[in-house]
């Protein structure tokens, strides 16, 4: 995009915004990445560990759905805990 353009990109729901960055944060935390990015800036970890912390996020988001059209997630359905990534 042009320097001085402005994104067209709307926020649907402006909450998922902090509650996925908070979400990264937790997986991050659990899968023991560099601790560097708890100041918010992710410069300094590597391709590797961003692409570990998406993918372990994408698993359990994938799982959470999966149970909520089950019917086997409660009452918290997608919206509640992410569950834990399964044992392989």
């Amino acid at each position: 995009m042009a320097l001085g353009s402005s994104s067209s990109n709307t926020k649907v729901i402006p909450e998922a915004y902090q509650a996925m960055n908070q979400f990264k944060y937790e997986v991050a935390t659990e899968l023991g990445i560099n601790p560097e990015y708890k100041t918010g800036y992710w410069g300094n970890i590597s391709s590797r560990e961003c692409g570990a912390v998406g993918g372990h996020m994408v698993r359990r988001m994938i799982a959470a759905a999966q149970q909520s059209l089950l019917g086997q997630g409660g009452t918290a359905g997608f919206r509640g805990q992410f569950p834990q990534e399964p044992t392989q």
